[in-house]
């Protein structure tokens, strides 16, 4: 038989096998985070006829003759490049900006995804739309993401004030050029919030702080001997200053220890900019959430707190082409992808955009441009096994 008609056989298979590859990334031209397939050939083994001849002498070499036996799929790759980010709008949608995946598990299955479509399921867990729980790293250990939208953070007591910003010299001031009253809000052991007013002013080459309860008769509690080296740096206080008693401004017991911390303090500058930031907060419950460009997991709390819920993990790998494809938009682990990195965004790997998710990088010109190619191909290996069978059907006309 003609070795030319099991040679067009082989180019028809694997230019329907191209076609399916086409076939499938154009079916998921919209589909978010499909990475595209791409299929390459090689040359098959050749029937060697005479083999070559060094040069001799009087006469000259002699290359080896060889017949091809066709063709053969050489790899039918996972294009792992990135994609545009279209805009969503909703704060669960997340899309990877740079290298890595998101890390989703059932039960002990751990599998990867490009797709960051995300949902809150019933028990406030963080899952991809076919229920796969989205994974947190945190102090190097991976957990699920729970988001309790009926949380509520307790209330915290005052117990220090940090005093920051800049004082000018005293001594260069006159005595009516204290600053203004500013207020500021303390939580007592009883989670109830009073405001204070404090007031800076200058006595000597020190500073006082006033501070009073602007709803009581009590005398302002003044904190006095602020000290500023030469550098207006280093702040000294007189002995027992280094802590102030509240509860002689009619609020509540418990303020016997509220401590001060002084250290961002300095003396630089013409005017008076520093400030009193207390510590505390009153209760409240969670109000709202959002995920930043770390994969943080923000709480946004009714008293102005914000706590962190989790931190997304993502993955990254030596040979992320080497990965296999799961179904469903999801990644597997195989023995030449390398072994799964992982880390939080920003290190070494993308960032998150939260309100956008990640397009197919299938190129609908580059596809239809190959599938006329593809089927050019497949046409030609067609009229190689027409030939053929016209010069068979010869051969077996000789016979008449």
């Amino acid at each position: 038989m003609l070795r030319s008609m099991y040679s067009g056989i082989s180019g028809m298979k694997n230019f329907q096998t191209k076609l399916d590859v086409i076939g499938n990334n154009i079916a998921n031209v919209n589909t978010y985070g499909f990475k595209k397939g791409r299929v390459s050939f090689k040359e098959t083994m050749n029937q060697t006829i005479s083999g070559a001849t060094a040069a001799q002498v009087n006469r000259g070499g002699k290359n080896s003759m060889q017949v091809g036996l066709g063709s053969a799929l050489a790899t039918i790759d996972t294009v792992q490049t990135g994609a545009s980010l279209q805009t969503t709008g909703r704060s669960l949608d997340l899309g990877i900006d740079g290298d890595g995946f998101f890390i989703v598990k059932q039960g002990d299955q751990q599998m990867y995804s490009r797709g960051g479509n995300f949902y809150l399921d019933d028990n406030g867990t963080l899952v991809n739309g076919d229920g796969l729980k989205v994974q947190s790293f945190q102090n190097g250990v991976l957990s699920d993401i729970v988001v309790n939208v009926n949380s509520t953070l307790p209330s915290v007591a005052t117990k220090s004030m940090e005093i920051r910003g800049a004082l000018p010299d005293s001594s260069a001031l006159v005595s009516n050029s204290e600053g203004k009253v500013e207020q500021m809000k303390v939580v007592d052991n009883a989670g109830m919030e009073h405001v204070l007013d404090y007031q800076f002013v200058p006595v000597g080459g020190n500073w006082v702080i006033n501070i009073s309860n602007p709803n009581s008769k009590a005398e302002p509690k003044p904190i006095t001997s602020i000290t500023l080296d030469s550098d207006g740096q280093n702040n000294t206080f007189t002995a027992g200053q280094d802590t102030i008693d509240l509860s002689s401004l009619d609020i509540t017991d418990g303020y016997t220890e509220v401590k001060l911390n002084m250290s961002q303090l300095t003396s630089k500058g013409d005017s008076i900019t520093a400030f009193v930031n207390p510590d505390g907060n009153l209760s409240g419950g969670l109000e709202s959430f959002n995920i930043g460009a770390l994969g943080e997991l923000n709480g946004v709390y009714s008293n102005g707190q914000i706590r962190q819920l989790g931190q997304i993990a993502l993955a990254k790998f030596s040979n992320p082409s080497g990965l296999s494809k799961a179904g469903n938009n999801l990644f597997q682990e195989t023995v030449n992808s390398g072994t799964a990195n992982v880390s939080i965004p920003g290190d070494g790997r993308g960032s998150l955009q939260s309100g956008a998710l990640e397009m197919s990088n299938v190129d609908l010109s580059e596809e239809f441009t190959e599938m006329i190619t593809a089927q050019r191909g497949f046409q030609a290996n067609t009229r190689i096994i027409t030939t053929s069978d016209e010069i068979l059907q010869e051969l077996v006309n000789l016979k008449r």
